[in-house]
């Protein structure tokens, strides 16, 4: 029986997770190293949920009793007693492996331990745990709270009780799953990332302007958003990170990333979050 689920990293994907979670009845404890982190997560999930309360989506009464579900915490060692882990801290593989050699350590025994890593693979990471059967990958897409999908991955030693747990616990959260194989950026974002990076070349050798791009797929092939648009929403950093692990991980050349998203995540220019990336914001 899953109650309490532990989250690990609290900022746009980790916040969301927690909302989710909680409103839908569990007790959740969010971690992260940083205070401030943790105290602009819990502002973001009540403005969001007071959100969903304004457009009829959920009861007033539902904000706080969903905020009052969620513990912060800086000390790792208060997940202890978490039936699920989702770890949703930057996509960078040193630091996913360290945080989950350290969890693996702290959790209790039994405990599921989710990745919501958007490429590195689900094996890898299991593979530095005492408990690679229960290490499962929960990719949910941002923003959380709206978006209906959430893609899971099935490591070399995923056992079959574990995926029926996620699976379980999806249908809960009123999500539909898709379920991919642990190859490289798995469903969405391998066919998602070389997507956005051919309309970085074709920025680059000046086949048209941003705006045109964007428009040219919005309008002609009924997509929300343009592909750079899409990116500066992302972060120009984890796009770039993304096809690195496709690239590396197929030996393709067909995912080598354009040099022009190199050079913007070099200038720092990441997307929204930076203020700057293929728009100013």
């Amino acid at each position: 029986m899953i109650t309490k689920i532990g989250v690990l990293g609290a900022g746009q994907m980790g916040n969301g997770i927690a909302h989710v979670f909680a409103q839908f009845g569990h007790d959740v404890v969010l971690y992260d190293i940083a205070e401030l982190q943790l105290e602009k997560a819990v502002t973001t999930i009540r403005q969001n949920l007071e959100r969903q309360a304004k457009k009829g989506v959920i009861p007033e009464t539902v904000v706080g009793e969903t905020v009052a579900r969620i513990k912060t915490t800086k000390n790792m060692a208060e997940l202890a007693g978490c039936d699920f882990c989702v770890e949703a801290v930057t996509e960078n593989e040193p630091l996913k492996l360290e945080i989950f050699r350290k969890l693996d350590e702290t959790v209790k025994e039994g405990a599921i331990l989710a990745s919501n890593t958007s490429s590195i693979p689900i094996t890898k990471i299991a593979a530095v745990t005492r408990r690679p059967d229960k290490v499962i990958g929960m990719h949910f897409m941002n923003p959380v709270p709206v978006m209906k999908l959430v893609e899971v991955i099935r490591g070399h030693a995923t056992s079959d009780a574990t995926f029926a747990t996620t699976a379980e616990l999806v249908a809960k959260l009123d999500k539909e799953m898709a379920v991919s194989q642990d190859y490289p950026g798995f469903i969405v974002n391998r066919i998602l990332m070389p997507m956005i990076n051919e309309a970085v070349f074709a920025l680059y050798e000046g086949v048209a302007s941003a705006e045109d791009i964007d428009k040219g797929m919005k309008l002609g092939t009924n997509q929300p958003m343009g592909p750079l648009t899409l990116a500066d929403f992302i972060g120009l950093d984890t796009c770039l990170a993304i096809m690195n692990v496709l690239y590396d991980g197929f030996k393709d050349p067909k995912y080598r990333p354009c040099p022009f998203l190199v050079k913007m995540v070099n200038a720092g220019h990441l997307g929204r979050k930076s203020g700057r990336g293929f728009y100013t914001y």
